[in-house]
C-alpha cells in the first residue's frame, strides 16, 4: 500500500526520527543530502517493517522549505526565553530587553516573528524621523555647472553641450540604508512570518522603496561600521540585521525565487554568547578574549583559533583556556585538545565548557596542566547558570 505523502518533518536537535521510505520523494532526500548535510543527516535504515529514511537532526534549528509543499523544521532543545537571552548577549542587543514585556512565544515560529517584527517597527520609526543621509561624490553630465568642473575634458571636447561636474550629492541611498532594505527582502522570502507580522515587513520596506536601492549583503557587511551622532540608532538596527543575515540561507537552487531557509548554528550561538556574557559579568581585573588566533611552524601558514582565552589585566598573562562544546559527550579528543591550546598559550589550566553537565565530571591533569569540564547550563536562568560557571572557575 502507497503511504501517505508527508508535508512536514519535525525534529529537535540531535533527536532521531524515522519516516516510511515511501512517504518522501527521492528528489527531496537528494537536496537534503547534498545541501543540508551540516544540519541533518539523512540514511536510509533497514528494519523489520521495510525501509525507512532515517534523520538525524544536528547542532542547528531552524526551518528548511526544500520545495513549496515539503519542509523540514527543527526545534531548539533550549527554552525560547533562553534563545533570547542568548541572542541578546550574541548580538549585543542587550539595551532592547527583549524579555520585559515580550509577548509569550513558545515556538520556533514565534521567536523568529517577533524579532522580524521589532526590525520593522524600528526601521519604521526611523523612517518617519528621516533617513540618514550623507553627501556622497558623483561625476555627471550636466547643462549647467554644478560643483567642480572637468576642465580636462572640456578642453577635449569644446563641441559637447553637456559639461562634466564633479560634486557632492546629499543622498539617503547608503549603505547603512540598504542593509536594511535587504535584511527584510530576505526576511519576507523566508515565508514565516505570521499574517500579523507580514504587513509590518511590507510597510517597512515600501517606507524604504524609492529612496534606497536593493542590492545584497552579508552578515560581515553589517558589522565594523562607522557610526555618528545622526546614525547612532543604526547600530542596534545592523545588530539584528546581522542576526537575520546570518541564519537565512541563500536557496539551494540559486535564482529560484521559492523560499529561503532560516538555520542557526547553535554551536556558534553558543561559543558566542558564552565569550559576550563572561566579558560582561567578569571582575574588573580580568579580561576575555574571543577567537585568538595561534600561528604554528615557521611560515606561519598553519594556524588554530581559541575559542576563548581569559586575561589578568595587570600581568597580562592567560588564566584559562576555555573551550565551548555544544554537546554532552565527553571526547577523548576535547581533552587533547584543550590541552594543546593551553600548552600554545603558557597557562596552566583548560577549561571545557558544556550546556549541560557531563555524566561524568572531568578534573584531570596533562603535561602540568589541568583540564576540567564545567557547565554554562541553557535549561535554568542564564544569569544564575552564568554566576554558578563564574563561582566553578575558582578566579585566583
Amino acid at each position: 500500500m502507497k503511504a501517505n505523502r508527508i508535508s512536514t518533518i519535525e525534529l529537535r536537535e540531535y533527536e532521531i526520527k524515522r519516516i516510511p521510505r515511501n512517504a518522501i520523494s527521492e528528489c527531496i532526500i537528494k537536496v537534503l543530502q547534498q545541501n543540508y548535510r551540516s544540519q541533518i543527516e539523512v540514511t536510509l535504515h533497514n528494519s523489520h517493517s521495510g525501509d525507512e529514511w532515517q534523520f538525524k537532526a544536528k547542532g542547528w534549528v531552524g526551518y528548511i522549505a526544500v520545495t513549496p509543499e515539503f519542509a523540514v523544521k527543527i526545534n531548539p532543545k533550549v527554552a525560547i526565553a533562553n534563545l533570547f537571552g542568548m541572542l541578546e548577549y550574541a548580538y549585543d542587543l542587550n539595551s532592547f530587553r527583549f524579555l520585559q514585556g515580550l509577548i509569550p512565544c513558545n515556538t520556533l515560529e514565534d521567536f523568529f516573528d517577533r524579532l522580524a517584527s521589532l526590525l520593522a517597527q524600528l526601521i519604521r520609526d526611523r523612517t518617519r524621523k528621516g533617513l540618514y543621509r550623507a553627501y556622497l561624490p558623483q561625476t555627471r553630465q550636466l547643462g549647467y555647472v554644478r560643483g567642480r568642473l572637468d576642465t580636462r575634458h572640456a578642453i577635449r571636447k569644446p563641441w559637447a553641450v553637456k559639461l562634466t561636474c564633479h560634486y557632492n550629492e546629499q543622498t539617503s541611498d547608503l549603505e547603512d540604508n540598504q542593509i536594511l532594505a535587504w535584511t527584510l527582502h530576505c526576511i519576507a522570502r523566508t515565508g514565516l512570518c505570521s499574517d500579523r507580522t507580514r504587513p509590518f515587513i511590507l510597510s517597512a520596506y515600501r517606507a524604504l522603496n524609492g529612496w534606497v536601492t536593493l542590492r545584497p549583503f552579508t552578515a560581515k557587511d553589517c558589522c565594523d561600521r562607522t557610526y555618528n551622532r545622526l546614525n547612532q540608532d543604526y547600530q542596534r538596527l545592523h545588530a539584528l540585521c546581522r542576526f537575520f543575515l546570518e541564519n537565512i540561507g541563500p536557496n539551494h537552487d540559486s535564482g529560484n525565487a521559492s523560499i529561503l531557509p532560516f538555520l542557526v548554528d547553535m554551536a556558534k550561538l553558543y561559543e558566542r554568547f558564552v565569550a559576550a556574557w563572561l566579558k560582561v559579568h567578569l571582575p574588573s581585573k580580568y579580561s576575555v578574549k574571543a577567537q585568538e588566533r595561534i600561528e604554528i611552524g615557521k611560515d606561519k601558514n598553519l594556524y588554530f583559533n581559541l575559542d576563548l582565552v581569559l586575561y589578568d589585566r595587570a600581568t597580562r598573562q592567560a588564566i584559562y583556556v576555555l573551550d565551548t562544546k555544544y554537546k554532552i559527550d565527553f571526547q577523548v579528543s576535547d581533552f587533547h585538545q584543550a590541552s594543546s591550546y593551553a600548552l600554545s598559550k603558557n597557562c596552566q589550566q583548560a577549561i571545557l565548557i558544556y550546556p549541560q553537565p557531563l555524566p561524568i565530571p572531568r578534573d584531570e591533569y596533562n603535561n602540568n596542566i589541568r583540564i576540567r569540564s564545567l557547565t554554562f547550563s541553557l535549561d535554568l536562568n542564564l544569569k544564575e547558570s552564568g554566576d554558578l560557571l563564574l563561582e566553578s572557575l575558582e578566579l585566583p
